[in-house]
């Protein structure tokens, strides 16, 4: 017994040493590669063309940082990673067999597509709400967002603002309109299903819910953002 506890000390000391190092090196570079993108490749067949080109933060367009917090996160700047009030919504709302939007924060859509697999499953979750708790202590909630938008899937194959900037409207991410972001930011429920152009009756009445809450939310966000 005191040589498996040794060895499964040693185990979870490894675990976390890697982990760490791991967050802490992506604090600093691009992320070249995410789980998400290397799964949908394997799924998909030979024809499958990857779409994906890091920019830093002042190369995307305000308009579409201040849509994806407004379309799924608008308490992104207030949290610690999770938003209780929203999970707990959830839970109630799966409970009485409602279809809601999950709890789930940019934090933790950022851990899930940076570091993990999309299956669900209690280890994936359990080791989601690890990485989310790393990455709100060692990144800034700036980084976060940078990260999110260079990794979230944004279309079949088009993962990050600049490949979905360029596939959608046909140019760069800085160049976004506020209505353009804002419809970017409508389909991020279902990326594979749901198109950004031409929009759908579902999308654009999405993309006007958005533009609302943009200007109700106000540029102020975003200049909270830059301290945070």
């Amino acid at each position: 017994m005191k040589r498996l506890f040794h060895f499964l000390f040693k185990i979870v000391l490894l675990f976390l040493g890697i982990t760490v190092l791991w967050v802490v090196a992506y604090k600093y570079v691009p992320v070249p590669y995410t789980s998400l993108m290397i799964i949908r490749s394997f799924e998909s067949d030979d024809s499958f063309d990857l779409k994906h080109q890091w920019k830093p933060m002042d190369e995307i367009s305000k308009q579409l940082q201040l849509a994806v917090i407004c379309a799924e996160d608008q308490s992104f700047l207030k949290h610690n990673g999770f938003d209780y009030k929203a999970i707990e919504k959830a839970y109630k709302g799966n409970q009485e067999g409602k279809r809601i939007k999950g709890g789930s924060t940019i934090s933790q859509q950022t851990a899930k597509n940076v570091f993990l697999w999309p299956e669900r499953s209690w280890l994936r979750k359990g080791l989601e709400v690890y990485f989310t708790f790393l990455i709100e202590q060692l990144w800034s909630k700036e980084r976060i967002l940078e990260v999110y938008l260079n990794s979230i899937e944004m279309g079949n194959g088009v993962f990050g603002a600049e490949a979905a900037s360029e596939f959608w409207f046909h140019k760069k991410a800085k160049h976004l309109t506020q209505y353009e972001a804002a419809s970017i930011a409508a389909i991020l429920p279902n990326p594979r299903k749901f198109r950004a152009a031409p929009r759908t009756n579902y999308i654009e009445s999405r993309k006007t819910w958005i533009v609302k809450q943009m200007r109700n939310y106000g540029t102020f966000a975003l200049k909270e953002l830059e301290t945070k």
